[in-house]
């Protein structure tokens, strides 16, 4: 392999200064064709016949910058010929906006082409349906049928970014409000997504080209000084230059040498991590690639880096034997190079160069060449597994939004790279947990999770993991997800688990709910709850019952009622008429007992309250209620059942309002937690008052969850303290007060009111 001289210099790939083509040039297949050198005859025939199809459709439409807007088409087709995607991808490039733009149906290309380009064609119609500006909730929906079309055919979303990526090159001509929302909407997904899939080079130029557009101002004041500095530190680049290529030639290594100046933009995040005020600071805006013909060489190749220049302390990384997720694989060092300047350098093969520019997409260049590299396929298996986690991810999370928030936290894998007890290698995002850890192993692993040991040794389960690590986890069969595990866990992949059995466990208590809410209130109507078993004889009551309701199950409908959803009362008094029709009549004793009861809310469920419930019932905030209180229910709609006081105000504005929604509540006589209840305490300020407090409530048995004081308490005599205190009932809660009445500082003492 012969030396490269440093010649490329200066310039940015897919940005390199041409004589641009003429309009007619640029709409012409022409403008395609030299590109296509590594198809068949008949594959760029059939790729000819989608350009004829794609102008006759187009004919007459103009782009912004008023060329043919055929232009556009054979541009992403040209990117994507770059990239040796296969001829059903370059047809579906030049048709992709046939279908939105010209009224062509999806059946008229089956007929003329073939199915699978159809269905490619149809997959980029539905993402430049992708509105970033309208609601929330569209966005997230829209983002989510986007992914899960690349999920079935990764070309989707290669065409869709060499769509976005001429989109940039050309948005000159477009307003500047426009321009900066299509480049933050480039910037927040597309970019990501292209770094991702491992297409580093696309990733940059994104990168590059949305910071132009959002920031246009501190785009151009960089980019002069970055070309002001090209020409200062040139007799500095040479002698660098002249320096690395003799190393390489005393120790006889055949190596390629590339020189890479960083882009604008990384330029300008360099400078906000380090809060440098101007560009002058910056001193390594300039890196080189050293390429070798085997792997063993790259990591001799380092060993005469590390010679010629001082390496600097912690700005070594081995991603060539811990490759990223994407398939990325190099060895990073930096090097204090002469006049104290830090040069960056990346040493990785011409395989390894190929993954790391192209990405996945260098699977289609193998693949045209007919080569069988093993590391073509890295970026492929990565994002395939990537790809599955996507469609998990789907599977287990209803709500778009939150379909979103698990993807967005997968886009930005800063990977670290731990051992499992065997030596298997995992990648995890930096921050990420021994839940994170368990959930990457297997679900059932995470579900079971109790604790974890790094390095041998007991760590909470909270506790960020660092490269190199070896992570055993421990599991107990009857052990479950902690809903405490989402403040801290950093993959989509363990949040949506986690979120999904929280949810599955709420459905389930919901349901419980409902059916014995609905069963209190049958006997209201004098009659006993059917039986719920499938094959019983009243299944086909029951469906008629789900149906009326307008619910998709006999399940779904308990759900509703315990979640407050639908009222159990009017349920029932449907089920009695449905019943009755069957020749069923209520009991005369039991409908006497049922109508005369004392209270309004007497005649709905009626629920008992031993702390062992879940997200279905809640106690409310506003007044706290506690063992001993007398409460009473509120199925608010969707909310489940919320358990009040009967003497809070917002409860009674509640009752007074909707008295069709409450029920009867009841405590039951064994409890199996204690229940937080609000003090608010008048102290006089002075040394050891807070301990003076803590140690009262402990010697009453109870525990502090929460302390609140105002901001100028320290410079206060007299001070407000506000506490959540977790005790048992009434009667514990008077021996703490008591106790903290007792206690010198103590002024004032009481129970918070809502």
């Amino acid at each position: 392999m012969a030396q490269r001289s440093l010649t490329a210099w200066f310039t940015l790939p897919g940005l390199r200064d041409k004589a641009p083509p003429t309009p007619a040039e640029a709409a012409s297949f022409d403008a395609l064709l030299p590109k296509l050198g590594y198809l068949s005859k008949a594959e760029v025939k059939r790729v000819r016949e989608a350009y004829k199809f794609a102008d006759e459709a187009h004919l007459g439409q103009k782009r912004a910058t008023g060329e043919p807007y055929i232009t556009h088409p054979i541009a992403v087709a040209g990117i994507c010929a770059e990239w040796r995607l296969d001829a059903q991808a370059l047809m579906a490039a030049l048709m992709h906006d046939v279908v939105e733009d010209c009224g062509i149906s999806k059946a008229e290309l089956i007929e003329k082409f073939d199915a699978t380009t159809a269905d490619l064609v149809d997959g980029l119609t539905k993402l430049d349906k992708l509105q970033f500006s309208t609601k929330e909730e569209s966005q997230a929906e829209s983002f989510r049928k986007m992914l899960l079309a690349m999920a079935r055919d990764l070309r989707v979303i290669l065409v869709k970014l060499a769509d976005r990526l001429h989109n940039m090159r050309t948005m000159g001509a477009m307003a500047p409000h426009k321009a900066r929302r299509i480049a933050r909407e480039t910037f927040d997904i597309y970019a990501p997504i292209a770094h991702r899939l491992g297409l580093n080079q696309t990733f940059r130029e994104l990168e590059d080209l949305s910071f132009r557009y959002f920031h246009p101002w501190r785009y151009t004041a960089l980019s002069k000084a970055v070309a002001k500095a090209r020409g200062n530190r040139r007799d500095l680049v040479s002698r660098i230059e002249g320096e690395i290529r003799t190393a390489f030639t005393k120790a006889g290594l055949r190596v390629q040498v590339q020189g890479r100046e960083k882009t604008v933009y990384s330029i300008y995040k360099k400078m906000r991590e380090k809060g440098l005020m101007s560009f002058a600071q910056v001193s390594d805006i300039f890196g080189f690639r050293i390429l070798t013909e085997e792997p063993l060489q790259c990591y001799t190749a380092l060993g005469v880096l590390h010679q010629l220049y001082k390496p600097q302390a912690g700005r070594f990384k081995d991603y060539i034997a811990n490759q990223k997720d994407n398939g990325y694989q190099s060895l990073h060092t930096t090097l204090m190079g002469p006049l104290a300047t830090p040069l960056e350098f990346q040493l990785r093969t011409e395989g390894m160069h190929q993954i790391a520019e192209q990405g996945v997409a260098a699977h289609w260049i193998y693949k045209s060449r007919g080569g069988k590299q093993a590391s073509a396929l890295i970026a492929q298996q990565a994002n395939a597994r990537w790809l599955q986690s996507l469609i998990d991810i789907q599977d287990e999370t209803r709500d778009a939004n939150e379909f979103l928030e698990h993807v967005k936290i997968d886009l930005f894998p800063d990977s670290i790279y731990v051992f499992t007890p065997k030596s298997k290698i995992m990648a995890l995002p930096k921050g990420a947990t021994p839940v994170d850890f368990a959930y990457a192993i297997h679900s059932d692993v995470g579900d079971h999770c109790v604790a974890a040991q790094v390095n041998g040794e007991a760590v909470p389960l909270r506790a960020a993991l660092r490269s190199g690590d070896i992570v055993e986890i421990i599991t107990a069969p009857g052990a479950s997800p902690n809903p405490a595990w989402l403040s801290f866990v950093r993959t989509g992949r363990a949040r949506s688990k986690i979120r999904h059995y929280l949810k599955d466990l709420e459905q389930e208590e919901s349901r419980e709910l409902g059916e014995k809410m609905l069963a209190q209130a049958m006997r209201t109507e004098g009659l006993g709850l059917p039986s719920l078993e499938l094959d019983a004889p009243e299944a086909p009551l029951w469906h008629a019952l789900a149906d009326w309701a307008g619910s998709a199950s006999t399940e779904q409908l308990l759900v509703d009622i315990g979640a407050g959803r639908k009222i159990a009362a009017i349920i029932a008094k449907k089920l009695a008429r449905l019943m009755a029709e069957q020749g069923q009549r209520p009991d005369a004793l039991a409908l006497t007992l049922g109508r005369f009861t004392e209270a309004p809310v007497d005649d709905r469920a009626s629920v008992t309250i031993d702390g062992s419930e879940g997200a279905s019932v809640q106690l409310a905030t506003c007044c706290r209620p506690i063992p001993g209180d007398e409460v009473r229910g509120y199925l608010g709609r969707g909310e489940g059942l919320v358990v009040h006081t009967c003497e809070c105000a917002v409860g009674k504005r509640l009752f007074q309002r909707d008295s069709e929604h409450w029920i009867r509540v009841e405590w039951a006589e064994e409890l199996t937690r204690g229940f937080e209840v609000g003090v608010s305490l008048l102290l006089t300020n002075g040394k050891g008052v807070l301990a003076q407090v803590a140690q009262a409530v402990a010697q009453a048995e109870a525990d502090i969850t929460h302390i609140a004081m105002g901001e100028e308490a320290p410079a206060l005599e007299e001070v407000e303290m506000n506490l959540l205190i977790a005790v048992r009932d009434r009667l514990h809660l008077a021996d703490v007060l008591r106790v903290l009445r007792r206690t010198p500082a103590v002024q004032r003492v009481s129970r918070t009111k809502a």
